[in-house]
Order: C-alpha cells, then sequence, then structure tokens
C-alpha cells in the first residue's frame, strides 16, 4: 500500500499530457473514491459530470483557455466538472447558519480526493479555477441555477518528472501549542 505522504509528493499539478486514453475505469474508481470524502454533517453538497467524451473533452479543453492561458488542456483525455450541491444540514444547525456556509470546504476535500486517487492509479491532474462558466453549463446542459465548483484536467502524464514542491515551511504555517 503507497504511504498518504508519499502519494501526496508524488500528486502535481500536469500541464503536459500524453497522448494515451484514459480508462474509463480509473475514472470510475476515482469517483467512487471520492465519494466517501467526509463532509459537513455528512451533506454531500457535490456530485460530477465525468467528461470523457472524445467529442465532447476537446469543447470542454477550448472553454478552459481563458486569458491566453492554460493551452495544455488541449491534450487532456478527460475532465472532471464537480458541481455544488445543496448541502442539507442537520436542522439545528442549519437553523443558525447558512446551508452553504461548509459546502466550499467540502467541494475542496472532494476535488482533492478525486486527484489523489488519480494519483493512485498512475493518472495525471491538473485542477483549474479559470473556466468559461456559462458556455461550459450550455455544452454539458447543466440548469442555469447549478454552481459549476471547478474542473480538473485529467490524463496520463507525458513525462514521469516529479517536480520540487514549493511550499512555505512547516513553521510558518503551523503552530503546536
Amino acid at each position: 500500500m503507497t504511504d498518504f505522504h508519499e502519494l501526496a509528493l508524488k500528486r502535481q499539478s500536469c500541464r503536459d499530457f500524453a497522448d494515451r486514453p484514459v480508462e474509463h475505469e480509473k475514472l470510475v474508481k476515482c469517483v467512487e473514491t471520492a465519494r466517501i470524502t467526509p463532509s459537513a454533517c455528512n451533506a454531500q453538497p457535490w456530485s460530477v459530470v465525468v467528461v470523457e467524451d472524445s467529442a465532447v473533452v476537446p469543447e470542454v479543453a477550448k472553454l478552459t483557455q481563458q486569458l491566453g492561458i492554460n493551452e495544455y488542456t488541449s491534450k487532456a483525455k478527460a475532465f472532471f466538472v464537480v458541481l455544488e450541491q445543496y448541502a442539507k444540514l442537520m436542522p439545528k444547525i442549519a437553523s443558525l447558519i447558512d446551508g452553504q456556509y461548509f459546502a466550499k470546504g467540502d467541494l475542496g476535500a472532494f476535488t482533492v480526493s478525486l486527484c489523489l486517487e488519480a494519483e493512485a492509479q498512475g493518472l495525471a491532474t491538473c485542477i483549474l479555477g479559470l473556466f468559461d462558466r456559462p458556455r461550459l453549463r450550455e455544452l454539458l446542459k447543466l440548469p442555469p441555477e447549478q454552481p459549476i465548483f471547478i474542473v480538473v484536467a485529467v490524463g496520463y502524464a507525458a513525462k514521469d518528472f516529479i517536480r520540487p514542491k514549493v511550499r512555505k515551511p512547516l513553521e510558518e504555517i503551523a503552530k503546536f501549542i
């Protein structure tokens, strides 16, 4: 079994995908794993559209290429489009706070679970926050009120190279009491 720390060290944002199809079963396993991600009050405020159709993937790629960036998504072989759903919180909590108060954190955890499971299966991912939401909604035939949270490009990495992680030092982000 892979050590979680090692898996987290291996996972990186891929910007060079190989010309190799992604197996449907691997995409299913990513969603199956992310489905069991913990959420506040077990609200599970997520759903996902898995785009793997070879006619639709290039259309999604184009919609992620805003402001002259993200051209590499043209080589992705699939996309996870993570949608925000209405969070059903326990009535006592829901009466005190906005029902979507915890949703963004839950959606982030769901997205990371998708990406880490993809990495565990040898797939590469890149989380994309910049995309044409109205046109993506139209392409995927989503209702106007359906919030699109994030898009994740998926494929196999063209190169087997792990970049060193540049992160803030532990002392800067953690306080142990």
